[in-house]
């Protein structure tokens, strides 16, 4: 069984992390960290990280950017495992984690989801075919009217699986109401659309003479993060110093 800190546990997928583990024989939650303790939880909570003094396995993380820091030296000191579902981490964060991987395992993507991550190699065989062939790559990402870092995390990391397999040729293109000139056959357009309560909707459009080929992921709710960071933190337990990604855990 793997025990798990759950970083973030009175958020909305904290605790749709802890409802699923509930459930699950081979995880258990054992303490969780939270600015606010909703007294939801049947595990200790923590209202300051550094007082988290519960032994366990590996921490989820699922809160905001701001509280990254202190998560990664935490878990650098600790030497606890760590699955980073957090999004919109600053470069400077992003070598953080990569400074934290050296002492402990970290494991961070931008979307925990199976089905994200089968996509991001489809793309990869896609655009060595079409982006080859003229076609232009645009990406249209929907969220909800509370999601607050445009492009998405999901956008950024499809976008990069598109560049990686045309070789790192293209740049991105996030806004073109600034500018009227005709679009460059090297950029990878990404949109971003906020409304409602949209759990998750991506899009990637491949654009060529005369014919249009798309593909697409919904989520239409938020188990699929959750049941794919639990898996993830199995995943990681044990494991050595090093990053690692969703697709180490696909592989297994």
């Amino acid at each position: 069984m793997v025990r798990i800190i759950m970083h973030g546990c009175s958020g909305h997928m904290g605790q749709v992390i802890s409802d699923l583990v509930q459930q699950d024989a081979d995880a258990a939650i054992v303490a969780g960290v939270d600015l606010t303790d909703n007294g939801k939880n049947s595990y200790p909570v923590f209202t300051d990280l550094n007082k988290c003094d519960v032994e366990a396995d590996v921490m989820i993380d699922f809160s905001s950017a701001k509280a990254t820091d202190a998560v990664l030296e935490y878990c650098e000191a600790k030497k606890l495992p760590l699955v980073l579902c957090t999004t919109g981490l600053s470069e400077e964060q992003l070598k953080k984690t990569e400074s934290a991987a050296q002492k402990t395992a970290v494991l961070r993507s931008a979307n925990m989801s199976l089905g994200i991550n089968m996509l991001l190699k489809l793309l990869q065989d896609a655009a060595k075919t079409l982006a080859a062939a003229g076609f232009d790559m645009e990406i249209v990402e929907r969220h909800h009217n509370q999601k607050v870092d445009a492009p998405s995390g999901t956008a950024l990391a499809l976008a990069d699986s598109l560049n990686e397999a045309m070789d790192h040729q293209y740049h991105y293109v996030y806004d073109r109401s600034q500018k009227r000139e005709k679009r460059d056959s090297k950029e990878i357009g990404i949109s971003a659309v906020r409304g409602g309560t949209i759990v998750g909707d991506h899009e990637v459009i491949f654009a060529g003479p005369d014919e249009v080929v798309e593909f697409r992921h919904t989520a239409y709710s938020k188990t699929v993060f959750a049941k794919g960071a639990v898996e993830a933190a199995k995943f990681l337990k044990g494991k050595p110093a090093g990053m690692y990604n969703m697709s180490h855990v696909i592989n297994g």
